[in-house]
């Protein structure tokens, strides 16, 4: 076995060939599911156990998510459930906020103990965002739980429909969404972007999603993530979008930051003696791992409930974020 062992000259990781790959498609299987790339979860994976801790380590994350993320949005294109206009935003308002992204991570936050908390602190507030949608609202009525009813009516639609589906094909796997339920861009506007999804209308304010792709943006770049697993969750606890129709926006937006990122990242001179350019032999073998697992998570998503991707996001994120906030105080 120590054959297959490998030493990474860029980042000094020393690992057996196959981990990385393998590591990569198991989180991105999942993760592709609620549209992020998987990186978010990589990294902590990359600082624990491959003892991966400089600056360097964010850059190659995003070569992760160049690599892995194209299969995932192919088939959210393929199948008609890519939102356009919440891509587009999503788009405008990351991109920028990367490159100061980049400066806090390397002017603030190089320090690994101190970046760790960061990172907990990131994941925490997203799982409980995450939680909080999976909750039922305690008090009835109001816009809220005007979005959990609708929410619920889709819900209700996918199970019928699924029951429906397994009767007629004899009880083999029946795919929870039907070919017709695709996202129809219903106007898209400077002030408010409404689509149509399986008989159902969604919007959202145009400014508010910027200026939070905009904040995703700083942290994405900081982290080396990109965003989507921050963006993915907001769009469904805050403007209460259905998490079929987020997912493929959210992993697009990611890619071309995550572009971007590498670029920053590797054309910026070395600061305070701490390299920042990506691990690019690593950070491809994640990505083939990544590819593979994103393309047949975006190709599940469909045989999924929303609260089962919510509830398996979440867990995981809040015990990976509970660990680094414990472990920066301890």
């Amino acid at each position: 076995m120590e054959i297959l062992k490998f030493l990474f000259p860029v980042s000094g990781v020393e690992t057996y060939i196959f981990i990385p790959p393998l590591v990569a498609f198991a989180v991105s299987f999942f993760t592709s599911m609620g549209g992020v790339s998987g990186a978010f979860l990589l990294l902590p994976f990359q600082m624990s156990y491959l003892n991966y801790t400089s600056p360097s380590v964010s850059a190659t994350n995003f070569v992760f998510n160049i690599v892995a993320i194209p299969s995932g949005v192919y088939r959210y294109i393929k199948e008609g459930r890519m939102a356009w206009p919440l891509t587009w935003v999503v788009i405008a308002g990351t991109l920028p906020g990367v490159f100061i992204g980049y400066y806090l991570r390397i002017l603030y936050l190089p320090d690994p103990k101190a970046f760790k908390l960061f990172v907990g602190s990131v994941l925490f507030y997203i799982g409980v965002k995450l939680f909080y949608e999976i909750i039922p609202p305690l008090i009835k009525g109001g816009e809220r739980g005007l979005r959990k009813e609708q929410m619920k009516a889709l819900e209700d639609k996918f199970r019928q429909r699924a029951e429906e589906l397994k009767k007629e094909q004899n009880a083999r796997i029946a795919s929870g969404l039907p070919k017709e339920a695709v996202v129809k861009t219903v106007s898209f506007t400077l002030s408010r972007v409404e689509y149509e999804f399986w008989g159902e209308r969604f919007s959202f304010s145009t400014p508010a999603m910027f200026l939070l792709a905009f904040i995703v943006g700083i942290i994405g770049g900081t982290y080396g993530i990109g965003g989507g697993a921050i963006i993915a969750p907001f769009c469904v606890a805050v403007f209460h979008l259905p998490v079929y129709t987020v997912a493929g926006a959210a992993l697009m937006g990611t890619f071309l930051t995550s572009i971007a990122g590498v670029a920053l990242y590797s054309i910026m001179p070395a600061t305070a003696g701490l390299s920042t350019s990506p691990d690019w032999m690593l950070g491809i073998l994640f990505g083939i791992g990544g590819f593979a697992g994103m393309y047949l998570g975006a190709r599940c998503q469909k045989f999924m409930p929303q609260k089962f991707i919510k509830l398996m996001l979440g867990a995981i994120i809040l015990f990976l974020a509970l660990k680094y906030i414990i472990q920066y105080f301890g």
